[in-house]
């Protein structure tokens, strides 16, 4: 029965199920690929001492400008905590600065430091080895997250 179940994935001559990627299911395969992609890429990232929260969170504020942690959380899709604990380490680094917002004393501004667009500039560089930019694979995992973000 178990060998009827794996049907595409096969069977070698001792009965043992050969495990090729490209007979999985596409939702495994999408997140091992994930998966596989950011350890690589964490790795790299982490021996230029930019942990990849703090990347998103830098290429955030480098498309928009300067922003409230708020809008960085909602944009980055992280919960308004883990946010705040990213951009403590970012300031704490160097990489970001929090200052008043011009309207709302109560609130912060966060700003991209210089050291922090230089580190964004070389982990460009990182991303570019680890994962070579591919437009349908780039327009493919774009309609995944539109039709997600519909849901």
């Amino acid at each position: 029965m178990l060998i009827t179940w794996i049907g595409r994935a096969g069977v070698n001559r001792l009965g043992r199920m050969h495990d090729d990627p490209a007979a999985w299911p596409l939702g495994r395969l999408l997140a091992a690929a994930a998966r596989s992609v950011e350890r690589d890429w964490d790795e790299r990232l982490r021996a230029i001492g930019l942990p990849h929260a703090a990347l998103i969170a830098i290429d955030i504020l480098i498309r928009t400008g300067p922003t409230g942690a708020d809008t960085l959380a909602r944009t980055a899709r992280v919960q308004p905590q883990t946010m705040s604990r990213t951009l403590e380490r970012l300031e704490r680094d160097g990489l970001v600065e929090r200052g008043p917002h011009p309207e709302d004393r109560r609130r912060r501004v966060v700003t991209v430091t210089d050291r922090g667009r230089a580190a964004w500039q070389e982990a460009k560089h990182v991303e570019r080895e680890v994962l070579p930019d591919d437009d349908e694979l780039r327009a493919a995992l774009g309609r995944i997250m539109d039709r997600n973000r519909k849901s």
